[in-house]
Parts: structure tokens; C-alpha cells; sequence
């Protein structure tokens, strides 16, 4: 028989804002305030809006020019790692009472905890369990939590995003009866874990517009249309989750691919994007010696300025598998004058090496070998600098050009300021 698990699934409401709020010595739940990078202009995304701010109608993710008017706030601007290192501060209390294997940290503001085991230990129910730790947190870091308590992890969570919404101890539970008598008519179906906006789009071709459609239909057309998914869909329609905590923890990801991509300072031109993509071919080089890994496969895709000019996409395979910056420069350099539109200002860049293998697989050139070993033993060198002294502890000539990024990335976190 299998074992009845209970999980919680905490969230640190606010959570960027809420940080700001405590550094400046001021109540996090009563606070107006908004997290954003005034000098982006009026047109700058809010990371995060205060509990407060919330509940007189701006949303959470709006543009600054979007709050009314008439209302007063804050403005704080991004700090990555301050709100990381509340994170792990707030990680470690989770630590005094519970073992890391029983522990899974979904993102920087929430986290799975399987409480089985504890409940007996401390003496609790699980309502007393999550008020214990969300009353921890607050006490020791000024943050008000939510919890989310469930029999699996798939009810945990929808209970965190839908019940203790509306619940005044900010807490919900589900199990799977009660998610069938209280959300099997739930709207939008867009507010249950793992289902996005073109998987609602998918469903409604067939009716399905809220959970028990979709525990009622038809299981041969779910898996004609989303194949394999199918089954974790039919699953959550009835409130069922096989996974659990050690499983995440066991399950080793393979090193298929590895990816990088920005949102440019500004609106480029296609000589100065170029430079942009030299220097994220550099960096993304340097990670897969680091990793010891090579590839035998590029990707690009350069986003415009104007949004109604679709993305410039292409690949390329290689003769063999590599890790050099020079080869694999030449050629994305080729890649991106095939696909670049020439006179079209560009504001977006992703790469990606595709096939990543273990760099035992690497093809060896006879005329080449000393130059590539030569290479490596700088690239090495360098990752060492970078490693001992901070990224910009040694930088190309390129990286002193007026739009170069690499400087001024390397000071963010997450795309946002580091400080």
C-alpha cells in the first residue's frame, strides 16, 4: 500500500517588493510600493507590486505608466542579490525543522516540503505546521507567507494559488475529494499549475473549460492532440499526482543543450547586434568548458524592435563536436549573415549549442590539435580568473566597445541589477 504523503507548498507573498519594504524598515503588508528600474523609463516592467498596492487594483507585472495617477508609492530598483539572499536565509529556517531530501525549491519565493514525516515529530496538524513555519518566517524576516497544503504536490500547489487566495489565514488544503466537490467547476482553468494559456486555447476546441471537462473527456482525443502530456492532465483533472519530492530529487537531468539570451540596453543596429552575439558565443563557450562538455550544432534567433517583424530563426550543424570559441564563432558569424535582416533595428538575441555531449566525444583535427589544445589551456585559464577574481576580472577588447554588453550583464542577476 502506498503511503499518504502531505506537502506544503509556501510562497513568500510579494516577495521582491516585500524585501524592499524590511530593508527600509517598513510593514510589508502595509507598504505601497513597487519594484521597477526608474531608469528604463515610465515604460518599465514592475518585478513585483506590495500586498497593499495589490489590493487597491494594480497588477502585479504592470508597466509604471500603468498605475494611476493619483496614487503614491515607492520605487525601488531591482536587487537581485539582496532578494537571493533572503531566500536562503529564509531556506535555512525551513532547515531547522525539516531535512533538505524533504525539501524542493520551485523558485526563488516558493518551496515544496513534504511534512509527512514531521507531523508526528512536532506534534501538529498540517494547518499547524504551515502557521508554525509561515509565523517563523514573518517573526524572523518581516515576510508574510502563504501555504498551499495538499495529499500530493499537484493539490498543494493548487491549493497555495487558488484557495489561500481567498482563505483569511492564508492557507488552503486539498485533498483529492475535496478538489473534485469545491474546483471541479472552478474558471479560469488557467489558474490550476501547468496550465497555460495555449493549452486552455487547445481544450476549449473540445469544450473543455474547466476540470471536470476535462476528467470527462474522452481520453483518446487528449492524447491525439497533446500526446504524451495527455496523461499528466488526466492525472491533475482528478486531483492525482504520482510525483513526489525524492523523485525530483533522484531524477538526474541529461545535458542536452545549453542556452543563452537577452533583451538588448537598446534598439541595435546589425553591426553592434553582432558584437553583442560575439561576446554571448564567448560566454556560453566558456560554460561548456567549464562543464567539460562540447556540440556539434548552433542555434540563433535575433528578435527585432518592431514586435510585428517576426524573429530571424535558423541553425547550422558542424563537422564535429567542439568546444572553440573560433570555430564555433565562425560560425554563427555565417549563420547570422544568412538570417540577419540587414537595416532593421534588432532588441532581442538567444543562442544555443544543441546535442551537448561529454567532451570525450570531441573530433580531433590532425592540423589543428595544438592550436585547439592551446586554445582550451586559455579558455581554462580564464574560467579560473573569472572564478577567483569576478567576471569582469578579464575582459576581450570587444567587451571596451560602446555596445558591448558583457560588462554590464555581468553586474546583473537575472537579468536585473546585482547590487
Amino acid at each position: 500500500m502506498q503511503k499518504s504523503h502531505i506537502f506544503l507548498c509556501i510562497d513568500l507573498k510579494s516577495f521582491y517588493a516585500s524585501v524592499e519594504c524590511v530593508e527600509r524598515g517598513l510593514n510589508s503588508l502595509t507598504t505601497d510600493l513597487v519594484v521597477a528600474d526608474e531608469t528604463r523609463g515610465r515604460g518599465a516592467l514592475c518585478l513585483a507590486v506590495s500586498s497593499s498596492l495589490k489590493k487597491k487594483g494594480v497588477k502585479n507585472r504592470c508597466r509604471l505608466f500603468e498605475i494611476p495617477q493619483e496614487l503614491s508609492y515607492l520605487i525601488a530598483k531591482p536587487r537581485m542579490k539582496k532578494y537571493i539572499e533572503y531566500s536562503a536565509d529564509i531556506y535555512s529556517l525551513y532547515l531547522r525543522y525539516i531535512a533538505k531530501e524533504d525539501i524542493h525549491v520551485y523558485s526563488i519565493d516558493e518551496c515544496f516540503l513534504d511534512i509527512t514525516s514531521y507531523l508526528q515529530l512536532y506534534q501538529k496538524t498540517p494547518m499547524e505546521m504551515a502557521e508554525f513555519l509561515m509565523n517563523l518566517i514573518w517573526k524572523e524576516k518581516g515576510i508574510r507567507a502563504t501555504a498551499g497544503i495538499g495529499t500530493n504536490m499537484f493539490l498543494a500547489k493548487v491549493a497555495l494559488d487558488i484557495v489561500a487566495k481567498t482563505s483569511m489565514n492564508y492557507m488552503g488544503y486539498l485533498d483529492e475529494e475535496i478538489f473534485k466537490d469545491t474546483l471541479w467547476h472552478y474558471q479560469p482553468i488557467t489558474d490550476f499549475w501547468n496550465i497555460g494559456r495555449g493549452i486552455a486555447k487547445r481544450l476549449l476546441k473540445y469544450n473543455v473549460t474547466d476540470m471536470y471537462a476535462l476528467a470527462h473527456l474522452d481520453e483518446k482525443v487528449l492524447y491525439k492532440e497533446f500526446g504524451i502530456n495527455a496523461l499528466f492532465l488526466i492525472d491533475h483533472s482528478w486531483g492525482r499526482e504520482s510525483c513526489t519530492i525524492q523523485d525530483i530529487h533522484q531524477y538526474v537531468r541529461e545535458n542536452h543543450s545549453l542556452s543563452s539570451g537577452q533583451v538588448l540596453f537598446e534598439n541595435y543596429q546589425t553591426e553592434d547586434a553582432f558584437l553583442a552575439m560575439k561576446e554571448m558565443v564567448e560566454l556560453l563557450t566558456l560554460e561548456l568548458v567549464k562543464k567539460h562538455m562540447v556540440t556539434n550544432s548552433i542555434h540563433l534567433s535575433i528578435g527585432y524592435a518592431d514586435g510585428k517583424i517576426p524573429c530571424s530563426k535558423g541553425h547550422r550543424s558542424l563537422d564535429g563536436f567542439t568546444s572553440s570559441y573560433r570555430k564555433l564563432l565562425s560560425a554563427y558569424k555565417k549563420l547570422f549573415y544568412e538570417i540577419v535582416l540587414r537595416d532593421t533595428l534588432i532588441r532581442k538575441l538567444s543562442i544555443s549549442f544543441g546535442h551537448v555531449v561529454d567532451e570525450s566525444y570531441k573530433t580531433y583535427d590532425l592540423f589543428e590539435e595544438e592550436e585547439e589544445e592551446k586554445e582550451h589551456r586559455s579558455q581554462l585559464a580564464i574560467i579560473e580568473i573569472k572564478e577567483r577574481f569576478g567576471k569582469n576580472a578579464i575582459l576581450r577588447g570587444m567587451n571596451l566597445l560602446e555596445k558591448a554588453t558583457t560588462p554590464k550583464r555581468n553586474k546583473l542577476i537575472g537579468g536585473h541589477n546585482g547590487e
